[in-house]
């Protein structure tokens, strides 16, 4: 597993991954690049042999006291092996450095691997989101983690091996 910083170079491989993961609300491609781009964000990707399998990026302005995971998606073979999350702890990581003591997300109501995979990390549901993705009228589980202690110790590595294994 490598996970290196993304590069513009990187959108086509990225908007793949995205259209094979979100079939019916995928990001567009501007809206992508413009994340990749934008100064207020980090943006990660997995790479197995040079080839990226994944990505995942948070909004986190520096010195803001709060940030939001924006998106993690691995392509369906690696999903199930920690690299979700791994990628969420770098990302977590990258908002503690920019000064962020809290971070929310929207996972869908019908992915329990990743609502799984961000409980076991400490997320709280706060609120739902009723239809909030479309077209397929699916709730958005509001999630919020206070990080409250540097990432770095890890200290949800007890949760349940089948946890373990969920991934975004």
């Amino acid at each position: 597993m490598t996970l290196r910083d993304a590069k513009p170079d990187d959108l086509d491989a990225i908007m793949s991954i995205e259209h094979r993961s979100f079939p019916t609300d995928a990001w567009s491609s501007e809206a992508m690049a413009f994340e990749l781009a934008s100064p207020h964000g980090r943006y990660l990707v997995d790479a197995q042999d040079g080839v990226i399998i994944g990505y995942g990026g948070v909004r986190a302005l520096q010195g803001s006291s709060d940030a939001d995971i924006q998106t993690i998606a691995l392509d369906a073979e690696y999903r199930g092996a920690g690299r979700g999350r791994a990628l969420l702890r770098a990302l977590l990581d990258a908002a503690v450095e920019r000064g962020a003591r809290e971070v929310f997300l929207e996972v869908r109501a019908d992915n329990p691997g990743a609502e799984a995979l961000y409980r076991s990390e400490g997320f709280e549901e706060i609120a739902r989101r009723p239809r909030y993705y479309q077209p397929d009228d699916i709730d958005a589980i509001v999630m919020r983690l206070a990080l409250q202690h540097p990432r770095s110790d890890h200290r949800h590595e007890s949760a349940p091996d089948a946890a373990k294994e969920a991934s975004a």
